[in-house]
């Protein structure tokens, strides 16, 4: 998607006067449900994964592909959002998402077989790709230029909130049904429930993007420079010129070279350096194995011999922590650079994972860790997320925004988005198995990684902070 609006304002833009930017907080607000179900899909699954291994009476290598799968769904719907938004519309794509992810539901919820409940996995996971491109590139373009920063901070803020509220739903769920993941309420099993649920927010998304702009950018894109102006008024007021703003945007985009994978090869290496590092960063942050704590939290707690409703909790207190580094991320981002963040967020991480993997070293005893270890783990877990939140899970989608030339970002991002979704699923689909081989050596491999992070960013990564996209070249 061409983006170079999304990136940073055309130089004449002015600010919204204060009585558009309820407005355009509502629109963004809106844009960003796509957000809340991207957040929500990827982590309700935590809820079923032992109800789905009964169920279906399945090895932790089946159950695996079941849960990943919906990665390579979200790697094709990332890759291909762009080109399908170019063509049709931001507002268009968000409705397909809606109907997807409402379709997802349903038949996550309802499945015949073990089969149709991984395609409905693929057709989640393909919305989850697209609402993560389409979300971020329309609340860029609708965004006044002095609020885009905060604006745009919206859309991560509302996937941890929907990685949150799936896990309460789930634990909500789960007390209604005694403690029992395969406990029937009305006729359905306690999992299915907590797959359904999400047609609520789904439908939700669809009806707010019948009452969101187009973006203007895009309408400029396909010549319809008279409703680009009046978008442009509801969301920047009256008082600019706005036949100079339409001109700029036009004359921006002109300027723009539509970058491709071509621009991207080197002469060693197959790609640009600089490719490499986005690749690298995008890699990184899900090596650490952080979806582990989203999508197998409950069973992990379960394992070591915590109740399920008990594991639950935790779960959603992991989410609650999520939220808090997100927070902290966003308010210091600008303030002590990325590069800082970043490095403080790996020692933390390679500490807490270091910890953990002592902790499940330990010999169960009747089923369960010993009382200090089991404590220390359930610590150590959450001063993971704790680091990751407030490091790597926002300052890698501010690198990959900042630190690639105009003339690469376009095909440089989606290549390193494609690589993060791949390492997400690399880890997603190989962990109930390595937990089987050895829990603790998981997490030492997890740690490891973290700890090669740090020389990465120290070798590799340059610091973006206060610097223009110009500068990146």
């Amino acid at each position: 998607m061409t983006s170079s609006t999304a990136n940073g304002p055309e130089s004449g833009a002015r600010a919204a006067h204060p009585e558009h930017l309820g407005h355009v907080i509502f629109i963004t607000a809106a844009a960003a449900m796509g957000g809340f179900l991207f957040g929500y899909d990827s982590s309700v699954i935590n809820g079923a994964v032992e109800a789905i291994r009964d169920r279906y009476d399945i090895g932790s290598g089946t159950l695996a592909q079941v849960i990943a799968i919906a990665l390579i769904g979200c790697a094709i719907g990332a890759a291909t959002a762009g080109r399908i938004a170019d063509r049709i519309g931001r507002i268009r794509c968000m409705q397909i998402a809606s109907v997807l992810f409402t379709a997802s539901a349903i038949g996550s919820a309802l499945p015949f077989a073990l089969w149709d409940l991984a395609m409905w996995r693929i057709i989640g996971g393909f919305a989850i790709g697209m609402a993560s491109v389409i979300g971020p590139a329309y609340i860029a373009e609708v965004s006044p230029p002095a609020y885009r920063g905060r604006l745009g901070s919206f859309q991560q803020a509302a996937i941890v909130i929907g990685i949150a509220v799936s896990q309460l739903v789930n634990y909500a769920v789960l007390q209604i049904a005694d403690g029992d993941q395969r406990g029937e309420i009305l006729g359905l099993e306690a999992w299915q429930w907590m797959l359904g649920v999400m047609v609520v927010p789904a439908v939700l998304y669809g009806l707010l993007s019948f009452a969101i702009p187009e973006s203007p950018r895009f309408l400029i894109s396909v010549g319809k420079k008279a409703e680009a102006r009046k978008i442009l008024e509801e969301v920047e007021g009256d008082k600019i010129d706005l036949d100079a703003r339409v001109t700029e945007i036009e004359t921006a985009m002109h300027r723009e070279h539509k970058s491709s994978f071509k621009d991207l090869l080197g002469n060693r290496f197959f790609f640009l350096p600089i490719v490499w590092v986005g690749i690298g960063l995008s890699m990184f942050q899900q090596l650490v194995g952080i979806n582990v704590a989203f999508y197998y939290s409950a069973t992990l707690w379960q394992s070591v011999g915590i109740d399920p409703t008990d594991s639950f909790f935790y779960s959603f207190t992991t989410s609650i922590i999520n939220i808090i580094g997100t927070v902290i991320a966003m308010v210091l981002v600008d303030r002590v650079g990325r590069r800082p963040l970043a490095l403080v967020g790996s020692i933390g991480m390679a500490v807490a994972l270091a910890v953990e993997a002592w902790a499940f070293s330990a010999d169960l005893v009747d089923g369960k860790l010993p009382t200090a270890q089991g404590a220390t783990a359930l610590v150590a877990a959450h001063v993971f997320v704790l680091f990751f939140a407030l490091s790597w899970g926002v300052v890698v989608w501010v690198f990959l925004g900042e630190m690639f030339p105009n003339r690469l970002r376009a095909a440089a991002l989606g290549v390193a988005v494609f690589a993060q979704w791949m390492a997400n699923w690399a880890i997603t689909a190989s962990f109930p198995s390595l937990a089987d081989w050895n829990l603790s050596g998981t997490y030492i491999i997890y740690a490891c990684f973290a700890v090669l992070s740090i020389p990465f960013v120290l070798k590799f990564v340059r610091e973006t902070k206060g610097k223009t996209l110009e500068e990146m070249g």
